[in-house]
């Protein structure tokens, strides 16, 4: 069996219950990153927010704060919130804040 594959059923047991698992953090330094990129969105730009040390479902929350702070829409990508626009600023405040350390990236 393959590391990612479990048991669901046995003859001998009936149904076998899945073990809990921990829910997965995004890896990071404790330095939450916010840049703005526009490659491959056609000149538009977005802020990026990296190194969040959430959960999926509570980064999605905290995405979900965040465009209601910046009054703009948005997403989550793996283990990174997109804002539309550049609104570095008001994430980097809101963020800190909310008590994380922040820095701006990129140029």
């Amino acid at each position: 069996m393959s590391r990612d594959s479990h048991l669901v059923y046995s003859t001998d047991n009936g149904r076998i219950e899945p073990k809990a698992e921990q829910p997965e953090r995004a890896p990071g330094d404790g330095i939450v990153r916010i840049q703005r990129e526009t490659k491959g969105r056609k000149g538009k730009g977005v802020t990026i927010i990296k190194g969040l040390p959430l959960t999926a479902e509570e980064l999605k929350g905290l995405a979900k704060q965040l465009k209601k702070h910046c009054g703009v829409g948005g997403s989550v990508k793996g283990f990174e919130v997109e804002i539309q626009g550049d609104q570095r600023d008001a994430c980097k405040n809101f963020l800190e804040k909310q008590g994380y350390q922040v820095k701006l990236a990129g140029g």
